[in-house]
C-alpha cells in the first residue's frame, strides 16, 4: 500500500524535522532510531530526540545512558552519515532558556538548587512542552560558521499518539502563560517551524484494531490543528504463511481434506487415534488462528487506506530487536523509498 511521493525519505528529503509518535506498544522509538539511520546511510548527518526521559534510544543503540548533550551514537555504513543522539532535560532546557535570554548564568543554577526550575515545569506543563519542542527546533534551525545546517536532519521520538498534538501545538500552551515577551516569542519561532514544510509527524501504528483507530484520531487532531501529517508506518508485519486456497481451507476448519493430505504425505493413515488423526486437530486451530488474524489484518489495511495517507510497512523480526535489527528496518526504509 503506498500513497503519493513526498520524499520524505527519498534521496531529495524535505522534512528537516520529522516526529514519529505512536501508540505505546507500536515500537515508535525503534521506527524512529531506524528513521535517523536510513536518512544517515544517504550520507546525512542526523540527530535523534527523545523527550520522555525514557532511555530509549540508548538502550536500543546498546549505549549508556545519554547525558544532556548531542552526541555521536552510529555511524552509518556505505554513506558515511552520522547520528547523533541527545536526550532532552526540561529542567536543563529551562536553564539555557534562561542563560539565552536572561543571561542569568550561575543565577539559573541556584534556582535549580533551590528547586524552582522542577517547580516551575510542574505547576506548568505547558511550560515543559515549549522547553521540549524548542530545544529541538533550535537544532533544526541552527547552522554552523559558514553558514550551514548543523543537521541536516533532526529526528523526534515524540510522546503516544494520544498526547502528540497537545505537545506540539505550543501555542495553545503558551496562552495561559505569556501573551507577548520572550516566551511568547520562543513559542512562535517554534510553532513557525512545527507547521511549515521542513516538519512532517510520521504515526507509527500495528495492524490492530485499537492502534489503528488511535492513528486515525491523532491524523485528524493533527490536521486540524494545521500540523503537518508525514507517513503511516506499519510496524512489526507478520509473514503470511498460506495462500489464499489454505486461508479458505482454514477458515472453513475442513477437517477431513486436512487428514487426507497428512495421510498423502506419510504421515499415518487416516484411521482414528493415528498421526494424522492426532496432528488435525492443532494443525487446524493453527491455521484457523492465522487465517482469523490475516482477515483482520486486511481490516486494518483497508481502514489505513482510507485515511489517505501515504504509508510505509516494517517486517516484524523474530529474533527481537537489537543494533543489527536496526540497520535491516533503515534498509527496508530505504528500499520502500526508492521504490515509489
Amino acid at each position: 500500500m503506498r500513497g503519493p511521493r513526498d520524499d520524505s525519505l527519498g534521496s531529495v528529503a524535505v522534512s528537516r524535522l520529522q516526529v514519529v509518535s505512536g501508540k505505546g506498544g507500536t515500537g515508535k522509538t525503534t521506527v524512529a532510531a531506524a528513521l535517523a539511520l536510513a536518512l544517515a546511510r544517504e550520507g546525512r548527518r542526523t540527530l535523534l530526540v527523545e523527550v520522555e526521559g525514557r532511555q530509549g534510544i540508548a538502550q536500543l543503540f546498546g549505549a549508556e545512558a545519554l547525558p544532556y548533550e548531542e552526541r555521536k551514537i552510529a555511524v552509518a555504513p556505505g554513506g558515511g552519515g552520522e547520528v547523533y543522539a541527545l536526550a532532552i532535560d526540561a529542567e536543563r532546557a529551562l536553564l539555557d532558556y534562561l542563560q539565552m535570554f536572561y543571561k542569568l548564568g550561575s543565577a539559573g543554577r541556584a534556582l535549580k538548587k533551590l528547586g524552582a526550575i522542577d517547580f516551575a515545569t510542574t505547576i506548568a506543563p505547558g511550560l515543559r512542552d515549549v522547553l521540549l519542542t524548542g530545544k529541538a527546533c533550535e537544532a533544526v534551525r541552527r547552522k554552523d560558521k559558514a553558514g550551514r545546517f548543523a543537521y541536516d536532519h533532526v529526528i523526534m521520538d515524540a510522546p503516544p499518539t494520544g498526547r502528540i498534538t497537545r505537545f506540539l501545538n505550543v501555542n495553545d500552551e503558551v496562552a495561559g502563560l505569556a501573551r507577548f515577551g520572550p516566551i511568547h516569542n520562543q513559542a512562535q519561532a517554534v510553532m513557525k517551524v512545527l507547521k511549515s514544510p521542513e516538519t512532517a509527524v510520521h504515526l507509527v501504528t500495528l495492524l490492530e484494531e485499537m492502534p489503528v483507530q488511535e492513528t486515525a484520531d491523532g491524523i485528524a487532531e493533527l490536521q486540524e490543528a494545521g500540523l503537518p501529517v508525514g507517513r503511516v508506518v506499519v510496524n512489526m508485519v507478520r509473514p503470511h504463511h498460506l495462500d489464499e486456497d489454505a486461508l479458505r481451507a482454514a477458515a472453513g476448519e475442513r477437517r477431513a481434506e486436512v487428514a487426507r493430505a497428512l495421510s498423502r504425505a506419510g504421515l499415518g493413515g487416516a484411521r482414528r487415534g493415528g498421526l494424522a488423526e492426532r496432528l488435525v486437530d492443532p494443525l487446524i486451530t493453527q491455521a484457523a488462528e492465522h487465517a482469523s488474524r490475516v482477515e483482520l489484518e486486511r481490516a486494518q489495511r483497508t481502514v489505513l487506506e482510507g485515511l489517505d495517507v501515504p504509508t510505509y510497512e516494517l517486517p516484524l523480526l523474530g529474533a527481537g530487536m537489537d543494533l543489527a535489527g536496526l540497520y535491516e528496518l533503515a534498509t527496508e526504509l530505504r528500499k520502500q523509498a526508492g521504490d515509489e
